[in-house]
């Protein structure tokens, strides 16, 4: 309860309080890893409606995402499978502390990093797979 001069001190934590780590980052990239996902989810239903509604309305939505924005189609699916890899990571750790494991604020630190980064080399390989294949 605050005095009659105010309160002394912030009443609930704030960026103020806490200092920047990376087990801070990692919440807030799979917060927005899960908001991606969803929109990511969203545009591969309406992909797959498309593709079902028949050959005329697939090959109208291909032509249009093969013209100019082709490179914002290829960087929107990087990004989501990126998404989708750190999401995926990102929750076995939180599998692991519903356990009741891997709280150690310093080996948390690490795994959040080996997790953003092995994230990205996931996706890397995915992609040079996939292309390589269907190139």
């Amino acid at each position: 309860m605050a005095n009659s001069s105010g309160p002394s001190r912030p009443l609930s934590p704030h960026l103020q309080v806490w200092k920047f780590h990376p087990t801070m980052l990692s919440s807030i990239l799979h917060r927005a890893s899960g908001v991606v996902n969803y929109v990511g989810a969203v545009l591969v239903a309406i992909w797959l409606i498309a593709l079902a509604s028949g050959e005329s309305v697939y090959t109208g939505l291909m032509n249009a995402l093969n013209g100019p924005i082709k490179i914002l189609v290829i960087l929107a699916l990087v990004g989501f499978t990126l998404s989708l890899i750190y999401h995926m990571l990102n929750g076995i750790r939180h599998l692991v502390w519903d356990a009741g494991k891997g709280f150690d604020p310093a080996a948390s630190n690490q795994r959040s990093v080996f997790i953003m980064i092995g994230s990205v080399i996931l996706t890397v390989i995915i992609w040079v797979l996939a292309l390589g294949v269907v190139g």
